[in-house]
Parts: structure tokens; C-alpha cells; sequence
């Protein structure tokens, strides 16, 4: 086991880049001792930690024309574009089982990062008994507008990438001097003002530190990946990404263009496996 912290953003389906770099590292049996996942990053990690490879490419491609799995007669009928009965039951425990042996086998710390609602703050659930924490990865994986509030304790939380979309400090400060950071967005790409503040003003207004997040999200992004850069050149990061821009959208519907990204998350593992051996020793 690598004593490095590996660091997973989200991307809604963009994930399956993600998806198709953790199958390289499990191919290569690699493992690190502690992880961090945020929203579809979260689930992909789970995949990882309970060492299943192709599941997340499966579960991204298989499930595409069921409308029970993400769809607007989800939204409509429940609030949750992404069906969470099909997502985090029935897939897990019926169509496609996850192998709960193995994760809790796992000799790490592994995290789910969720925004609690009520304070503006990012927190980082540990994930230690899947059967229970599967509501810390939804809850991570809850994007603002079209899913339900999760609640976990007294608290309502909602996707981790409203707080802290790459948790790399978060992974520094636990004390991973070398950190493995895997992004969705593509070399050069700098986020904007979101366009839908109005609709998340009118949603949330009982949760006000919601709107006030995603109106500086894209500050806040844009000044990690500035951090990250720096970390990268101090040897504190090893980043792979996706090298150009990626015809995936948030939600897609297409399982080819869902399959080249993962075949690309895949390849770029594959061609800086040398320089993550030499970074890792």
C-alpha cells in the first residue's frame, strides 16, 4: 500500500474518466492509504475499494435507457434526476452486487466529501461500513437542483463539489505528503460563473450558505487548481487529467462517447504509470 492520499474530483458522468483510471491501478494492484471522493468521484472510489473492476463503466453504460435509473420521470416523481432506490439499492444489492467483503478488508481511511447545507462547510465522512455509509456517498453525489437534500444525523448535506470539488488540501493536511489527484476537466480548463444562480437562490432559500457557495464556486476552483499547480511543482501532487475537452456531458445518454472516455481514463493511467512509480518511491 502507497502512503499517498489519492484525491478524486467529481463531474457527474464525466466520472467514467475516473472510472477508467482506478481499473488501471487495480490492474497494476495499487492502493493507497487514504481516499478521498467527491460526488461521482465517491462512487467510483467505492468500485475501487472493494476492488471491482468495470463495475463503474458498467453501471455508467448498462442502465443508460432505464428511466428508474437517471431520468426527468426520477425528478419528477422523487426530485432526484439519479434514481436513489436503482442507484443505492437495488444495483448494489440485486443487478450488480458490490462485494462488501473486500471493501472491509481495506486497511485505509477512505472518505465521502458532502456539503452541509446549513453551514456552508465541507465535510468528509469516513466510510467504513458500506452498508450504512452508501447514504455519505449519495449524499455526495447529490447535485444542487436536481436532487433531494440528504440527511445524515440532524444535518442535510448535498455534493461535496459545492465545498470542496478537489479535496487536496484536505489530503495535505491529514498528512499525505504525496497525494495522486485525478480530475474530470480537461488541461487548461478554468471554471465559470455558474448560470443557474437564480434557480439556486429560489430552491434553497431556506439554505442560504447554498446560494452563497455556488456564486463563488467557480473563485474557489479556479484557486485550487492554482494551489494544486503549486503542489504539483513542490512534488506534493501527481495529477492525471483528461487532455482535451470531453464531448461527456453532466448527464449523458450516448454509451459511446461514455465508453472513449473511459477507454481514455484508461490509457493516460497507462502512459504515466512510469513517472507515478518513480513520483510514488
Amino acid at each position: 500500500m502507497y502512503q499517498a492520499g489519492l484525491v478524486l474530483e467529481g463531474g457527474g458522468m464525466k466520472g467514467i474518466y475516473t472510472a477508467g483510471v482506478l481499473d488501471f491501478f487495480l490492474d497494476k494492484e495499487m492502493e493507497f492509504s487514504s481516499c478521498y471522493g467527491v460526488s461521482a468521484g465517491a462512487c467510483h472510489l467505492c468500485n475501487f475499494l472493494s476492488k471491482q473492476k468495470k463495475r463503474g463503466y458498467r453501471i455508467g453504460i448498462n442502465y443508460l435507457d432505464n428511466k428508474r435509473y437517471c431520468s426527468p420521470y426520477n425528478f419528477f416523481t422523487t426530485g432526484d434526476l439519479f434514481g436513489t432506490d436503482m442507484c443505492y439499492d437495488l444495483i448494489p444489492n440485486y443487478l450488480d452486487p458490490y462485494d462488501y467483503d473486500t471493501f472491509n478488508k481495506y486497511e485505509g481511511k477512505a472518505y465521502a466529501v458532502v456539503t452541509n447545507i446549513r453551514t456552508g462547510e465541507a465535510e468528509y465522512l469516513q466510510l467504513q461500513d458500506m452498508h450504512r455509509d452508501i447514504q455519505a456517498v449519495r449524499a455526495s453525489s447529490s447535485m444542487p437542483l436536481v436532487s433531494r437534500n440528504v440527511k445524515i444525523g440532524n444535518e442535510l448535506y448535498l455534493d461535496g463539489g459545492a465545498a470542496d470539488s478537489i479535496p487536496i488540501k484536505k489530503s495535505i493536511s491529514d498528512g499525505n505528503e504525496k497525494n495522486v489527484v485525478i480530475l474530470t476537466k480537461e488541461t487548461g480548463y478554468h471554471r465559470k460563473p455558474s448560470s443557474s444562480l437564480s434557480l439556486i437562490k429560489a430552491r434553497y432559500v431556506r439554505h442560504p450558505k447554498v446560494y452563497e457557495l455556488m456564486k463563488e464556486r467557480h473563485k474557489e476552483y479556479n484557486d485550487t487548481l492554482r494551489y494544486l499547480e503549486e503542489q504539483e511543482k513542490e512534488g506534493k501532487a501527481f495529477v492525471i487529467r483528461p487532455k482535451r475537452i470531453s464531448e461527456v456531458g453532466r448527464v449523458e445518454k450516448d454509451a459511446e462517447k461514455l465508453k472513449a472516455l473511459y477507454e481514455e481514463g484508461y490509457k493516460d493511467a497507462q502512459e504515466s504509470y512510469a513517472e507515478l512509480l518513480e513520483y510514488l518511491s
